[in-house]
């Protein structure tokens, strides 16, 4: 008795992982969308910069509005600076303590932690927090305008071959088709 021969059964694609679907997919798409791997690349570049800064709330105005001075993809942009919010609360204060070194404030936030800055704030108020911060904060944005500038230039740099590279392919497969 033999056995019927049957179709091999197609093999159903593994999942596709949170961080495929929600970051790498939408930024491939924006290849295929027209965007070209040079402005994919400066957007993501700027976008990773500006959700770095250590200052809230100003990210969204900052990315918006240089993505469209830039003529940039401002969906990309967002979703570039928003997907370092955690890094920009781990950065916050080594930035904020750096400031004020830079700025001859060091002994004043030397030992600042969180639970310092939410003790100042439950206890003196925002002004307080304020008065002891506000030349840290200034050194710290100038340190991040320091550290920014080559960030998004090594960033550029390589995601446009990233880009470059992806888009080839892409070129590829639909000739080949």
């Amino acid at each position: 008795m033999s056995i019927p021969e049957t179709e091999p059964l197609p093999v159903a694609a593994p999942p596709r992982s949170w961080l495929r679907r929600r970051v790498l997919d939408p930024f491939l798409d924006l290849l295929k969308a027209g965007l070209s791997p040079e402005q994919l690349a400066l957007t993501i570049g700027l976008g990773v910069a500006f959700g770095l800064v250590p200052l809230f709330g100003v990210t969204t105005v900052v990315s918006v509005t240089t993505a469209l001075r830039l003529r940039l993809n401002v969906a990309a942009m967002q979703l570039a600076a928003h997907l370092m919010s955690a890094f920009q609360l781990l950065l916050l204060i080594p930035f904020l303590r750096a400031g004020a070194t830079i700025m001859g404030q060091g002994d004043k936030v030397k030992h600042l932690t969180v639970e310092r800055i939410r003790y100042l704030i439950d206890h003196d108020g925002w002004a307080a927090v304020g008065k002891l911060l506000w030349r840290a904060e200034l050194g710290a944005l100038l340190l991040w305008v320091l550290l920014a500038v080559p960030l998004v230039a090594l960033l550029y740099f390589i995601l446009r071959a990233v880009f470059r590279r992806v888009l080839a392919k892409q070129d590829a497969v639909i000739n080949q088709g």
